[in-house]
């Protein structure tokens, strides 16, 4: 049964987003962390070339797909992982909402994330039925087992990385208590101040992947958010149950988007001139908000800076959202996030530089 569903998180930001965009200016939104670069090429060239598709996908994605997914965890993460422990989603967000109810979570249940994450997490479990439990993971595994607990390395919102040491500590707890360990990976090509680490790395779950699976998204990686394009990868008995699941309810990728996946796994060009784009954006607004006398915590990952000016997290939403600048307060995260504020690298060139010099004033 579908537990009661939260409020939308981003609906309490429309009076602050008409608040910036009245700045003559216009606004800057760095709230939402979705690409505005071009996605790549290769991409862009496989769908158009694969548009032709009259008949079914398939469930489990093309050869040619499963080929490249496991080539890139192998040639970029160092993980060794079956074809048939990949499966495709319709975008990773729609893969993490369903994951608990598909794996057959339900009432009773306990299904875990850290108490400062992305909303999708506890909805996952509401979804399930099962109950969500917000945890401190700043210490390591939580007393009590749940039945799955999420990880989210580099995180949302506040880029904390987790090393292997500490990966593994959570895989090896996990199955001392019979618990699934999934670590959300999107942000995993995005490390600024340490190096990311896949939790299907051997130096992490060891040979095999048993009760362990890892999100990916090509929409960070490959802006390629409009395209809802993931896959997970991981415990091969738990990617075949998945794959069943996902057959009955037709949570199937198309076979354009399949193909353009498979393009970009495939390149690693386009990763790199994104990260640069990346990393020249973050300098810039990392030095104007010290300036500006904030703190910037964590942020070791991901496409955010997580900042905060000693003050009630609304109250620096409002401040900026004066300015004409959009940013995401912290406690739509959890309330651990109240005195913080989330601001995205997400922006072009410009609004990124328009956003600088109003913080500088």
């Amino acid at each position: 049964m579908i537990g009661e569903l939260p409020a939308f998180p981003w609906s309490a930001l429309m009076p602050l987003r008409a608040l910036a965009a009245e700045h003559p200016d216009g606004i800057v939104n760095l709230a939402l962390g979705t690409p505005v670069d071009p996605s790549p090429a290769v991409a862009r060239a496989a769908l158009a070339a694969a548009a032709d598709a009259p008949g079914h996908p398939a469930t489990e994605g093309t050869p040619e797909f499963r080929e490249a997914a496991t080539r890139y965890l192998k040639r970029r993460l160092g993980a060794e992982v079956a074809e048939t422990a990949v499966l495709p989603a319709v975008g990773t967000k729609e893969l993490i909402a369903w994951l608990p109810a598909a794996l057959g979570l339900g009432p009773g249940d306990t299904v875990a994330y850290p108490r400062l994450s992305f909303p999708t997490y506890d909805v996952s479990a509401r979804l399930a039925g099962a109950t969500p439990l917000a945890v401190d993971l700043t210490a390591g595994p939580p007393a009590s087992a749940p039945k799955l607990l999420w990880l989210n390395s580099p995180s949302n919102p506040d880029g904390r990385i987790l090393t292997a040491a500490e990966l593994r500590e959570y895989v090896e707890w996990g199955r001392k208590h019979g618990v699934l360990v999934v670590n959300d990976e999107c942000y995993i090509e995005h490390g600024w101040t340490a190096e990311p680490v896949s939790i299907l790395h051997p130096d992490v779950s060891g040979p095999g992947h048993e009760g362990v699976l890892a999100v990916h998204s090509l929409s960070k990686r490959s802006n390629m958010a409009g395209y809802r394009a993931g896959f997970v990868a991981g415990d091969e008995r738990l990617v075949r149950t998945l794959l069943e699941v996902r057959r009955h309810a037709g949570l199937i990728v198309p076979a354009p988007i399949a193909a353009a996946m498979t393009a970009a796994l495939n390149d690693d060009d386009h990763v790199h001139e994104q990260r640069l784009r990346y990393a020249k954006r973050r300098k810039l607004l990392l030095d104007a908000l010290l300036g500006r006398g904030f703190r910037v915590d964590g942020s070791a990952g991901s496409l955010f800076l997580w900042a905060t000016e000693g003050r009630p997290c609304w109250d620096t939403t409002r401040n900026l959202a004066g300015l004409g600048i959009l940013v995401a307060p912290g406690e739509i995260y959890g309330p651990a996030g109240e005195n913080h504020v989330r601001l995205a690298l997400t922006a072009t060139d410009e609004r990124i530089a328009t956003a600088v010099t109003r913080l500088r004033r």
